[in-house]
């Protein structure tokens, strides 16, 4: 937390934090902690659809008397410029020699044998027994940190798209990766008017959220073209509309669409028709 606010999300009274402390054999601690930032830059455009360009390691100069290594991952936000997502360090073994008991006895790294306050308090020897080389070790703690809100906040700021269309208007979309997006797809009606089409809507809607795999919505308090466009500013990948086909009420008779549904795709707009047999394993399938 910060005493003195400022700066939007980054200086806050109360924030969320999500960290690791991953321990790991003296000598080792540089190559654990270089594949923790590169896997982490990974995660943030793979997983999170951060563009690369965006992003930018920042390596201090200055470090915490704790630190052998402290990298920051950077992102470029719109008018705020690159500020921190998540610092990864090399804690060595600080916190298990600050808290251990029986200091004098342990092999510690020379920064925390210099600097450590012994502690008379503690009844753990924090060490490991190192199998393979017979002897006790103090393990050290590579930890990346990482704020929670900024990295949604990044996500939103990546994800916002506001797309000219052909007849001129602007649609505004949050092109969340499919897996990360709140809700995976919403169930709307071509007709709230009509007491059929809304019942199985609502009845497909059901069958999509027991699954348990993903969130699935019933909208019909507008027009379909409406609904289409609140679910683009929501971020959700697809919507499925339940219209007079789907009962084989087409309007030249024909039955061969009984029981399929389109799917509206939110990044390109494409429709396509699928088997409500087939809707739950087609979105599961691309939602990854």
């Amino acid at each position: 937390n910060e005493i003195t606010p400022r700066n939007f999300l980054f200086r806050v009274r109360e924030l969320e934090q999500m960290e690791i402390e991953y321990f790991v054999f003296p000598g080792d601690d540089e190559r654990v902690h270089g594949e923790w930032i590169e896997d982490h830059v990974n995660w943030w455009v793979e997983v999170v659809g951060l563009k690369r360009e965006n992003l930018k390691l920042y390596e201090h100069i200055k470090l915490s008397h704790y630190s052998k290594r402290t990298v920051d991952i950077l992102y470029n936000f719109p008018t705020l410029g690159f500020d921190e997502l998540e610092g990864i360090a090399n804690r060595t073994d600080w916190d298990l020699g600050s808290h251990s008991r029986a200091q004098d006895t342990l092999t510690l790294s020379d920064n925390t044998r210099e600097r450590v306050q012994k502690n008379e308090h503690s009844t753990e020897k924090l060490t490991y027994f190192d199998h393979e080389n017979k002897k006790h070790i103090v393990p050290f703690v590579i930890e990346p940190a990482a704020g929670v809100d900024r990295g949604v906040l990044a996500a939103i700021c990546e994800a916002y798209d506001e797309e000219l269309l052909e007849n001129g208007e602007t649609r505004t979309v949050l092109r969340f990766p499919p897996a990360l997006s709140p809700i995976k797809i919403a169930v709307l009606p071509l007709a709230k008017n009509k007491p059929e089409i809304v019942a199985k809507a609502k009845e497909i809607k059901r069958m999509l959220q027991s699954s348990g795999t993903l969130r699935a919505v019933y909208d019909d308090t507008a027009a379909i073209g409406k609904l289409y466009r609140r679910q683009d500013e929501a971020g959700t990948p697809f919507c499925v509309t339940v219209d007079y086909d789907t009962l084989g009420q087409s309007r030249d008779g024909g039955t061969e669409l009984l029981d399929t549904v389109t799917v509206r795709d939110r990044d390109t707009m494409a429709q396509e028709r699928i088997a409500i047999s087939e809707l739950l394993s087609y979105v599961q399938k691309r939602i990854g």
